[in-house]
C-alpha cells in the first residue's frame, strides 16, 4: 500500500493510527461529517446511489453525510483521492463495475488497484442491459431475428456505447463472441448521447443500461429485444431474458457498489456496511431505486470482494479475446 500510494506524484500517504487511537474511532464513528465520493458527474448512476445512500446514512447517523463529485480519468480522480484519504469511515467511495472492475482490466497503467487499495463495503444496486434497436431500421421482433439480420448485413451494422470499457461496450463484445456476428463500435461520451443517436439512425442497433433507455422503449422510440439479467425486469415484464431468447448463461449486469480506503478497521467496515445495508433497504430509498430499474444487492463485504475477484476475470478475458484497447 505505502508503495502504491508513493506513485500517486507526490501524494501524501493516509496517516497510520495506532490501535487504540482505531478502536476509538470505531467506537465514536462518525465524529464529523462523511464524505461519498463519486466519480462521475451528477445524475448518473452512481451519483444517483450515492445519494439515496447518503440521505438515509445523514438521517440515521446523525452527521451530514455529503456525495461529491470528482469526475475525471474514467474514475482515476476521485479514486486516487480514496487511496491517499485516512481509513477512518469519513470519506467513502461509491463507483460502477468500470471503476471497479473494467478498469483494472483494461488498462495496464492505472494508477490504483481496484482489489487491493480499497476495502469492500457492499455491492448497492445491479441492473441489466438491455439489446436495443431501431425499429425503422432493423426489421425484427425477436433474438433470433436480430442475429439473422446481422448475418445479412455482415459488415454494415454499427452498435453506440457510453465509451470504451464500458459495460454496454462489453456486453455487446460478450454477444458478438456467443452468437459469431460481426458489429462496428460507436463510442459516445455516455449512455444518454448513444440512445439518441441510436434514436437518430446513426447506428442500429446497442446494448443499454436500462435507466438510459426505459422511457424510450415505453415510448416506442426504441424496440427492446432481451434483457442482460437472469430474470425479466419488473419494469420491462414482457422482455425476455437472453437466456430465455437462447442464450446459455448470458447474463451481465452493471452495478454500482460501495468502497472504503484500504487498512480499515475491520469492526468499523462490518459498521459501515450494516448501515449502509439499512440505508438500501429502506422503503424510500428501495423505491427510488427499483422505479429506474435497479435491484437492491447490499451484500456483504466479504462476498462483494468474492464477486469483484470474478468480473475482473471474466472482462478480462472478454477484453482480450475482443482486443479492445483503452483510447
Amino acid at each position: 500500500m505505502m508503495l502504491r500510494r508513493t506513485l500517486f506524484g507526490g501524494l501524501a500517504a493516509a496517516p497510520m493510527l495506532p490501535a487504540p487511537a482505531l478502536r476509538a474511532q470505531e467506537a465514536a464513528w462518525p465524529q464529523r461529517a462523511v464524505t461519498i465520493l463519486v466519480p462521475f458527474v451528477a445524475g448518473g448512476p452512481s451519483d444517483i446511489t450515492a445519494r439515496v445512500i447518503a440521505t438515509r446514512l445523514q438521517q440515521a447517523l446523525g452527521q451530514p453525510v455529503v456525495a461529491e463529485n470528482r469526475p475525471g480519468a474514467n474514475g482515476e480522480v476521485a479514486a486516487r483521492l480514496v487511496v491517499r484519504a485516512a481509513p477512518d469511515g469519513h470519506t467513502l467511495f461509491v463507483g460502477s463495475i468500470g471503476v471497479f472492475a473494467i478498469n483494472q482490466a483494461l488498462r495496464p497503467n492505472l494508477s490504483y488497484d481496484a482489489t487491493r487499495d480499497f476495502a469492500p463495503i457492499t455491492v448497492a444496486v445491479t441492473t441489466p442491459n438491455v439489446l436495443v434497436v431501431n425499429p425503422n431500421l432493423v426489421p425484427a421482433n425477436d433474438l433470433a431475428g436480430v442475429i439473422d439480420w446481422m448475418q445479412r448485413n455482415r459488415g454494415r451494422v454499427s452498435y453506440s456505447t457510453s465509451g470504451v470499457g464500458s459495460s454496454d461496450q462489453l456486453t455487446m463484445e460478450l454477444f458478438k463472441q456467443v452468437t459469431q456476428t460481426e458489429v462496428t463500435h460507436v463510442p459516445y461520451a455516455g449512455g444518454a448521447a448513444a440512445a439518441t443517436d441510436l434514436i437518430a439512425g446513426n447506428v442500429q442497433i446497442s446494448f443499454q443500461n436500462l435507466g438510459t433507455v426505459a422511457g424510450h422503449i415505453a415510448g416506442g422510440r426504441l424496440k427492446a429485444i432481451i434483457v442482460t439479467s437472469r430474470e425479466r425486469a419488473a419494469i420491462l415484464p414482457n422482455v425476455p431474458t437472453g437466456i430465455e431468447a437462447g442464450l446459455q448463461d448470458f447474463v451481465v449486469t452493471s452495478w454500482q457498489a460501495m468502497m472504503a480506503p484500504a487498512g480499515i478497521a475491520p469492526a468499523l467496515q462490518a459498521r459501515i456496511h450494516a448501515a449502509t445495508a439499512e440505508a438500501l433497504r429502506h422503503p424510500e430509498s428501495r423505491q427510488r431505486l427499483e422505479q429506474i430499474g435497479f435491484t437492491i444487492v447490499a451484500n456483504t463485504p466479504a462476498e462483494f470482494a468474492a464477486f469483484q475477484r470474478q468480473e475482473v476475470d471474466r472482462w478480462t478475458r472478454v477484453i482480450r479475446t475482443a482486443d479492445i484497447r483503452p483510447e
